[in-house]
């Protein structure tokens, strides 16, 4: 089989917090302004991540993860981007070793080697400990070398390079500094489209990151081709509403290939802003931020309509976490406040102040297990019972429902349709 090389480097860290988002666009824009293509890639379930990291690198990001694409899927989105880039960049999900698999079992599986990115504001000599801890922990684990992230000063940064015993390579460190910090809210940082000077954040990043990561000197990976079977057209000729907006942009760029290789096509709509949905034959409402839109989405009485009006028509209709939150009858937001939504289900969401799931999803269909993950801090309180059950693969306690009412599927599972196109072409068919 044949394979293409590339150099390629995953950034993980380890927790979550550390950095690795920064370090990963800082690494990407650099690249961009030498005139590298760069191809960068998100271990795990992430829609946010992701967003930040298209504006660094000015592509697409797509996902990888053993368990939820499964291994010929990540190999071949690896090839792909190695035929096409100089670099491929691959920021990790949560801590290097953390989930079954870990962002060290993906680095393991394909060779690429590891840049640990380490918050070093509290801690100086132990900053060597945990590096050697990371980069030894799991045998046979590639690894590049060590980034500080938030030092106080150039002396504390000498201190923990210092630290880092042989063979461990330091390669620079970041300051604290505001300008490059990204945003966070409950569900992790701030989507990009609403950070103002995001490009300027990720500038400083890459010019304080400066050339402390030689982009030359990283490994060169052969990534071998996959054979994959062709995705059949079962969804040729219909068209597909998706919601795309402020409030609604939850959305695996996967997802819209997957619709589209089986024939689908896409038109983009705004719940919260549209009066009416496009002439379609199905729609897909995305998951996203709901309760931070609740009383515009409450205001525009229209969309619940034509949603209602879809839906009484037999057309299909899926709609995945803050999608779903819109279609119950209410939603009551942080602050207490209650919102009426399009009322298509009965029951009421409200925002609670933790999270109540996070994790790996799986259900069984008739045409085999579709599989995603769900993250959210809304609770949901309907008669409805369950068409499915979700299950973690991993033995964890959410079991997510999925419910059907006609044919209205929604469920607080983002679901990855690359997992399954036959099981996902067939939530858009009547």
């Amino acid at each position: 089989m044949s394979a293409t090389a590339c150099r390629a480097l995953l950034v993980s860290a380890p927790a979550s917090g550390q950095g690795k988002t920064t370090v990963t666009a800082a690494l990407a824009r650099r690249a961009r302004q030498t005139g590298l293509r760069a191809r960068v890639f998100k271990v795990g379930p992430d829609f946010i991540d992701p967003m930040i990291l298209q504006q660094a690198s000015g592509a697409p990001v797509h996902q990888l993860d053993l368990w939820m694409l499964g291994e010929l899927q990540c190999q071949r989105l690896l090839y792909e981007a190695a035929q096409a880039s100089d670099l491929i960049l691959i920021e990790g999900v949560m801590g290097l070793y953390d989930g079954d698999p870990s962002s060290a079992d993906l680095a393991r599986r394909f060779g690429v080697p590891v840049l640990a990115v380490i918050d070093g504001s509290a801690m100086a000599q132990t900053f060597g400990a945990l590096a050697l801890g990371l980069s030894t922990y799991g045998p046979d684990l590639p690894f590049h070398g060590v980034v500080a992230n938030r030092v106080g000063s150039a002396r504390h940064a000498q201190m923990l390079a210092q630290s880092l015993p042989s063979p461990l390579h330091w390669l620079g460190a970041l300051s604290r500094d505001p300008a490059r910090a990204l945003p966070e809210r409950h569900l992790g940082l701030v989507q990009a489209a609403e950070i103002a000077d995001l490009d300027a954040r990720i500038d400083a990043a890459a010019t304080a990151l400066g050339e402390a990561v030689d982009l030359q000197a990283i490994a060169r990976v052969p990534f071998p081709a996959a054979v994959i079977a062709p995705i059949p057209k079962l969804l040729a000729g219909r068209r597909i509403a998706v919601s795309q907006d402020a409030a609604f942009s939850f959305l695996y760029a996967a997802n819209l290939d997957c619709l589209r290789a089986l024939g689908a096509q896409i038109e983009f709509f705004s719940p919260l802003h549209d009066a009416a949905l496009p002439a379609v034959d199905a729609v897909y409402l995305t998951g996203g931020y709901p309760e931070l839109h609740a009383a515009a989405l409450a205001a525009n009485t229209a969309m619940h309509a034509a949603l209602r009006e879809h839906h009484r028509a037999g057309k299909p209709l899926l709609a995945e976490c803050g999608g779903m939150m819109g279609l119950f009858e209410s939603l009551t937001d942080g602050n207490g406040d209650t919102h009426a939504m399009a009322g298509l289900l009965p029951g009421h969401t409200r925002m609670q102040t933790r999270f109540q799931a996070l994790g790996l999803q799986a259900i069984d269909t008739d045409s085999g297990e579709l599989r995603g993950h769900s993250f959210h801090y809304s609770s949901l309180q309907t008669p409805l019972q369950p068409a499915f059950l979700g299950r973690n693969p991993n033995a964890g306690p959410t079991a997510e429902a999925v419910y059907r009412v006609g044919a209205l599927s929604a469920s607080y599972i983002h679901f990855y349709f690359a997992s399954n196109p036959l099981a996902a072409a067939r939530l858009f068919l009547p």
